[in-house]
C-alpha cells in the first residue's frame, strides 16, 4: 500500500470516527432536551394509570383477588354497556367519515382564501364547550324543539319524533362534537397532495373518478385513517354528552366507570373497567394496523 493510500484510509476511518461521535452527541442532546418532557408525561399519565391499574386487582374488601375482571366477563350489564359503547363509537366514526371526507374534499377545491374562511366554520365549535354544545342540541331535537317544529309546521311530520334522550340523540350530539377531528388531520394530508399528478393521470387516459379513486384517495389514505383513530378512540370514552342527551337509556363505559364510583364507592371494579377500555382500545389500533398498514401509510 502507497503513502497516499494509507493516508487515505486513515482519513476516511477519522472522518467515520467523527461522524459517530457526532451521531452519539446529538443523541445525548435530543435525550436531554426531551427528558422534561418525558419526566411530565411519566408523572402525569403513566403513574395515575399504573395506580389505577393496582386498584383494579383489590376486591372491595381490600384483598388481592381478580374478582373484578370475573365480573365485567359474567355479567350481562357491564357486557351490554361494552356492545353500546362499540356501537355508538363505530357509528359516530363512520358518519364523520361520510360527513368529512366530502368536506374536505370541497375544501381542497376552493381557493386557499376561500377554503381558510370556511374552515374557520370547521373550528368554532372549538371555542365553546361541550357542556354547552350539547345542551343547545337538547333544545333542538326535544319533542318540542326547533327540529320537530319546524317539520311539523311544513307538514313533514304529523306528531314529534324522539330525537333526544335515546341512542339517536346521542349519535347526533357525538357527531357534532368530533367532526373536526377527522376534518382537521384530513384536510392537511388533502391539502399536501400533488394535484398535478390526478391531472397527470386525466392526461394518460384516465376519467376524473378512475384518477380519484386510484391518484387522489389512496395518498389522502393517512390522514383519514389519523382522523379515525383519533374520533374512534375519544368516543370510546365519551360522557358528557351520552349522558345529557342519552337521557339515563343511553350507558356508555364512561357513565357506567363514573356511576360505579360516586354510587357504590367501588373503585377496584372502575378500576378495571378503565383498564380493559384501555386494553380494547390499544387492540383495535393493533387491528387497524395490521389490516390497513397505518405505519406504512404515515411514513409516506
Amino acid at each position: 500500500m502507497s503513502a497516499v493510500e494509507g493516508y487515505e484510509s486513515a482519513e476516511a476511518l477519522q472522518n467515520v470516527s467523527t461522524l459517530k461521535s457526532e451521531n452519539h452527541r446529538e443523541r445525548r442532546t435530543f435525550l436531554g432536551l426531551s427528558m422534561p418532557a418525558v419526566l411530565v408525561v411519566l408523572v402525569v399519565v403513566f403513574l395515575p394509570v399504573l395506580w389505577l391499574s393496582s386498584l383494579s386487582f383489590f376486591n372491595a374488601a381490600g384483598e388481592l383477588s381478580s374478582e373484578n375482571y370475573a365480573r365485567i366477563f359474567k355479567s350481562d350489564l357491564y357486557l351490554r354497556t361494552f356492545v353500546v359503547t362499540f356501537q355508538i363509537s363505530i357509528a359516530v366514526t363512520v358518519i364523520c367519515i361520510l360527513l368529512g371526507y366530502p368536506l374536505c374534499y370541497w375544501l381542497t377545491r376552493m381557493s386557499d382564501r376561500n377554503a381558510a374562511i370556511l374552515m374557520v366554520f370547521v373550528l368554532v365549535p372549538f371555542w365553546t364547550s361541550v357542556l354547552v354544545r350539547t345542551y343547545a342540541w337538547l333544545v333542538l331535537l326535544q319533542r318540542n324543539g326547533i327540529i320537530n317544529e319546524s317539520m311539523i309546521s311544513m307538514g313533514i311530520i304529523d306528531e314529534p319524533l324522539q330525537l333526544a334522550h335515546n341512542l339517536t340523540g346521542s349519535i347526533i350530539g357525538m357527531v357534532h362534537i368530533m367532526l373536526p377531528f377527522l376534518v382537521l388531520p384530513l384536510y392537511a394530508t388533502m391539502r399536501s397532495v400533488d394535484t398535478d399528478l390526478v391531472r397527470a393521470a386525466v392526461g394518460l387516459g384516465s376519467s376524473p373518478r378512475g384518477a380519484f379513486w386510484r391518484v387522489f384517495f389512496p395518498m389522502s389514505l393517512p390522514g383519514l385513517f389519523a382522523g379515525i383513530v383519533l374520533v374512534f378512540i375519544l368516543s370510546l370514552g365519551f360522557f358528557v354528552t351520552p349522558a345529557l342527551l342519552g337521557g339515563g337509556r343511553v350507558q356508555m363505559l364512561a357513565q357506567r366507570i363514573e356511576s360505579t364510583i360516586t354510587i357504590y364507592s367501588n373503585w377496584g371494579a372502575a378500576s378495571a373497567l378503565g383498564v380493559v377500555l384501555l386494553l380494547l382500545a390499544l387492540v383495535m389500533i393493533w387491528l387497524m394496523n395490521r389490516v390497513f398498514g397505518l405505519d406504512k401509510l404515515f411514513m409516506r
